[in-house]
């Protein structure tokens, strides 16, 4: 018999080793069958986070501000239908940030198993009377 052995029930026997519990079923990323994933900076803080592990939002404005937008569009020559461009930029947070900035929240137990994204909330125009 070896110097090292140990009881089934111990830790540190190999076979009978317990099996360790998981909190989300992706382990909280999106690394599948890939080794290592490149790591990226939080836009907020600056910590390193993996690629697959970052909450990613896009910020999508218009390059013209609103002041200006009336103001080009009676000056222009295509008229009332000319879409301006807008400008998108890709926003990466670490998850401490992200749920610092209310970017997502923490969710229940059973509310980590929903694996199909929350319903978007869609900015409604004003009525004009």
């Amino acid at each position: 018999s070896s110097w090292m052995t140990f009881p089934h029930n111990h830790p540190l026997s190999f076979p009978h080793s317990p099996i360790m519990t998981s909190k989300r079923r992706n382990h909280g990323r999106n690394k599948k069958n890939r080794g290592h994933v490149q790591n990226v900076r939080c836009n907020n803080c600056g910590r390193c986070v993996g690629k697959d592990k970052a909450i990613k939002r896009f910020m999508v404005r218009n390059i013209v501000e609103s002041a200006a937008y009336r103001d080009i569009q009676d000056a222009s020559a295509y008229g009332q239908d000319y879409a301006f461009a807008k400008t998108y930029h890709k926003l990466v947070y670490c998850v401490s940030c992200a749920i610092h900035g209310r970017l997502v929240r923490v969710r229940s137990t059973e509310g980590r198993k929903v694996r199909e994204p929350p319903q978007r909330i869609r900015k409604t125009e004003k009525k004009s009377a």
